[in-house]
């Protein structure tokens, strides 16, 4: 059985091949379909949950879960658990205090963390962990790109830091969520996503102008988004918000704000490899004045519209 790297050689250290027991916690928009289909795989000798209450969480128990009372019994019942949480205080928060993670511990545990966070926080909290718990939790960072869609249909892409011992034995299970990909040690996950997010922005302020401009010259957003899909411009991103686009439909999914915060996280990685990025300083300071505008508990679609109110705002907004 392969056990983690520098770990405390128990013999309940969870293997690459054999099953494992699971716990997950944030089964929101994007860990509920993540853990039906973890639950739906097999892979797992046992899945647990545990969330703010019993019943949100009724899709994964009915699909087979089983139900945690507090995090702490979740650590107890687990060899590996995936967080699906914003950022990182929501984790460090559920880590501490009598009902706890930590407190919880009853062997080696590898955690996984597939929020969207600060390379640098992630790697500080593993230092820690390792130095607490005398190296029984391991960390891997394993941010996602596809939004709730691929949660649903097992096509994300998992970016993941960390030890390669560590990812053999999460391999298994992220591949059900879609495809895994180790980067590099620890923190490379979330410079991966960083990455995606420049881009994703730079697309989707892109798609905004254009389809401003487009439409103030009299164009049929719907015939011009076809046109767009079948050459260069097309994509995933493209055709994923095609119909958002057209309506209006600003429904939350992938909320604004969070976009401000990993631009913040690109900005840092920046700046610690010295690297001049002009585009993201422009994106950056786009998205803080969108979110200054009330416009962040929208979906990222509702960059058009605040590109297209722009022109009627006093100052002109703040991004120009």
């Amino acid at each position: 059985m392969a056990t983690f790297e520098e770990s405390s050689g128990s013999d309940a250290d969870p293997g690459a091949d054999s099953p494992c027991r699971v716990g997950m916690i944030g089964l929101g928009s994007m860990g509920m379909p993540m853990a039906r289909n973890l639950l739906a795989a097999g892979v797992a000798a046992q899945v647990s949950v545990h969330g703010r209450s019993r019943e949100r969480t009724r899709p994964a128990l009915d699909a087979g879960a089983e139900w945690c009372d507090s995090p702490r019994e979740l650590a107890a019942a687990s060899d590996v658990i995936i967080t699906v949480l914003p950022d990182l205080p929501q984790l460090r928060a559920l880590l501490e205090g009598e009902e706890g993670l930590l407190a919880g511990l009853s062997g080696p545990l590898l955690l996984v963390i597939c929020s969207t966070s600060s390379p640098a926080g992630v790697r500080e909290l593993a230092a820690e962990l390792e130095s607490r718990t005398d190296g029984r939790v391991r960390l891997l960072d394993a941010p996602l790109s596809g939004g709730a869609d691929g949660a649903e249909a097992g096509t994300l892409s998992v970016m993941v830091g960390g030890d390669e011992a560590a990812f053999a034995v999460a391999r298994p299970l992220l591949a059900t969520f879609g495809t895994p990909t180790l980067l590099g040690p620890l923190g490379a996950g979330e410079v991966a996503k960083a990455c995606n997010q420049m881009v994703v922005a730079s697309t989707m302020v892109a798609l905004a102008e254009a389809t401003v401009i487009a439409e103030r010259a009299g164009l049929d957003l719907a015939k011009l988004l076809d046109c767009l899909g079948g050459g260069y411009a097309g994509g995933r991103f493209l055709a994923s918000r095609r119909q958002r686009l057209i309506d209006k439909d600003y429904t939350p999914s992938g909320l604004a704000r969070y976009m401000i915060k990993d631009l913040g996280f690109a900005t840092d990685e920046a700046a610690r490899g010295g690297v001049v990025a002009p585009q993201l300083t422009t994106l950056a300071a786009l998205y803080e004045d969108l979110g200054r505008r009330g416009f962040g508990d929208e979906d990222i679609t509702v960059t058009q519209r605040y590109i297209a109110e722009l022109d009627r705002l006093p100052d002109g907004g703040q991004a120009r």
